[in-house]
């Protein structure tokens, strides 16, 4: 079995409907430069790998339809594959839709930080869509999130089976590593996306306690 990832343009679509609209207009469109460009790109790559390594299903030159790029790749090679679309589309004015999540990673207005879903992996943005898609979701076998915009500069959550939250964040220093707890997911998104855009004026929505070690 495989698993599919697509590129479409920034701003080309809003919500999975919006996304399957703009997917039906691109078939039978001529292929656009932008999108084989990648395409052979990640076949190049592929190519260069042992065939246990290849992290393709199918040749990325096939999946291009329009300004749209079909990308298949076996389960266990998902993380890298993404990885790959965000490194070649989002330079060029590229969104990831990941069809089976039905989550879909738009650079336009996002924030660039080191993003880890404990259940997806490594992202290198967020945006305001996703933590509202991901916070009541995550879930077992890693129901965490972190964000990280600094060395030592980050937020995260760990949701527990009951559905609490709880929540840290640190600023750099030990003396400024605070913990909280929450049982609303819209509060904890509102925190995370309030840190990743430098505003923490909805921070006093809950107590927080200085961590010590």
């Amino acid at each position: 079995m495989s698993y599919d990832l697509v590129l479409l343009p920034s701003g080309a679509a809003a919500s999975p409907d919006a996304v399957d609209d703009y997917l039906t207009a691109q078939e039978g469109r001529p292929a656009d430069a932008v999108v084989a460009e990648i395409a052979a790109e990640l076949d190049k790559r592929n190519a260069e790998l042992s065939e246990i390594d290849s992290f393709l299903g199918a040749p990325a030159a096939d999946g291009v339809l329009g300004a749209a790029l079909f990308v298949s790749t076996p389960y266990d090679a998902i993380g890298h594959t993404r990885g790959l679309l965000f490194e070649l589309g989002t330079p060029r004015g590229y969104a990831v839709w990941d069809p089976q999540l039905a989550w879909l990673s738009d650079p336009a207005e996002s924030v660039t930080a080191a993003v880890t879903h404990g259940g997806a992996g490594e992202f290198p943005y967020l945006t305001r869509q996703l933590v509202d898609e991901w916070i009541p979701d995550l879930g077992q076998p890693g129901p965490y999130l972190i964000v990280e915009t600094g060395d030592q500069v980050y937020i995260q959550t760990y949701r527990h089976p009951d559905g609490h939250y709880d929540l840290e964040y640190r600023d750099g220093s030990e003396d400024k590593h605070f913990a909280a707890a929450a049982t609303d997911s819209r509060i904890v998104a509102d925190l995370i996306w309030g840190w990743a855009t430098r505003d923490r004026s909805g921070f006093t929505a809950l107590e927080w306690q200085q961590l010590t070690f």
